[in-house]
């Protein structure tokens, strides 16, 4: 896959889950990070639980797994990502649609993984209608997820797609529940599988979470509470979040995403899911603005549509 997604946008985009996925209520432990505490949050449903049938544990034994690794850790053609990430002592775990690459990671913990990229890579594939293959990687800690990136840093991160990868953050990813840990893998690879370029960050940063809430089982009000405490103190949004307002940083940034969140929503609801996936496409090749007016949601109409969802969902 050709795609290399906006850095900005990467880096901005998984704080808000991991703030809902943290909440503090008691929960079960995640079993697979150690030392990692999964709490639950009220109105969290738990993820199903899969058997590992299928899923094959090969820690990097042997020619033919060192060049499966080699081959799947490249990336797609263009990208600058080393050919193995980790020469030697790279783990591999493959599941029905997914791969895992793990340095030294525990195999239950890659298991867990491919297990979870499984499920992920299904919703991501329901929503576009078109195979979705997750490549997975696991690096020893943060700093070496950052280097993997290219990036300065990944603080408040528990995972970052670049190019057709996703790179998890272990500390990060290790904190969040078992919901949270779905919601990150399918918001990420929503933005692998469908690209983000061209777009406004409303649109793409929505869209994720569109993909990566639906059928995550949580209520609006749960997944949306910093938005919601504002509306029911009487401060709806007035316009769909631009650009600087998704800045790092932000002291509204998990109620900027929720915003964006519930304008795909409102389109899916109102127009069906596959006009908003139409429209996204759409809006990568002629522009926003372009592909809203051709869809007949003029930024007006869908401004003042979008408001009155948010109140009905929230106030």
């Amino acid at each position: 896959m050709s795609v290399r997604v906006s850095r900005r946008a990467v880096l901005a985009g998984v704080a808000p889950l991991l703030a809902l996925a943290a909440a503090s209520a008691p929960g079960r432990d995640g079993g697979a990070f150690q030392g990692a505490a999964d709490r639950t949050g009220a109105g969290f449903q738990g993820a199903a639980d899969r058997t590992g049938a299928g899923l094959q544990n090969a820690p990097d034994r042997g020619d033919a797994a060192r060049q499966s690794a080699r081959t799947a850790a490249a990336g797609p053609p263009g990208t600058d990502v080393a050919a193995e990430p980790w020469p030697g002592e790279t783990r591999t775990v493959r599941g029905a649609r997914s791969l895992v690459l793990g340095h030294r990671a525990a195999p239950a913990l890659l298991r867990d993984l491919a297990r979870r990229a499984d499920a992920a890579g299904a919703r991501v594939s329901a929503v576009l209608r078109t195979p979705v293959r997750p490549l997975v990687l696991v690096p020893d800690s943060s700093a070496e997820a950052a280097r993997l990136a290219r990036v300065a840093g990944v603080e408040g991160l528990a995972a970052l797609a670049d190019g057709g990868r996703v790179i998890v953050v272990p500390e990060t990813f290790g904190r969040l529940t078992d919901v949270g840990r779905d919601v990150v893998l399918a918001h990420e690879l929503t933005h692998v599988a469908a690209g983000t370029g061209g777009l406004p960050p409303w649109l793409y940063e929505g869209f994720a979470d569109y993909v990566a809430y639906r059928d995550a089982g949580l209520a609006v009000p749960v997944a949306a509470a910093e938005l919601a405490a504002e509306v029911r103190a009487g401060r709806t949004p007035r316009r769909l979040p631009g650009a600087a307002d998704f800045a790092p940083g932000s002291s509204r940034l998990a109620a900027v995403y929720q915003e964006a969140w519930l304008a795909c929503r409102f389109i899916a609801e109102w127009r069906g899911e596959q006009t908003l996936v139409r429209l996204y496409r759409d809006a990568r090749t002629r522009g926003a603005a372009r592909a809203l007016a051709a869809a007949g949601l003029p930024t007006a109409r869908l401004t003042a549509g979008w408001r009155a969802y948010v109140r009905e969902k929230l106030a």
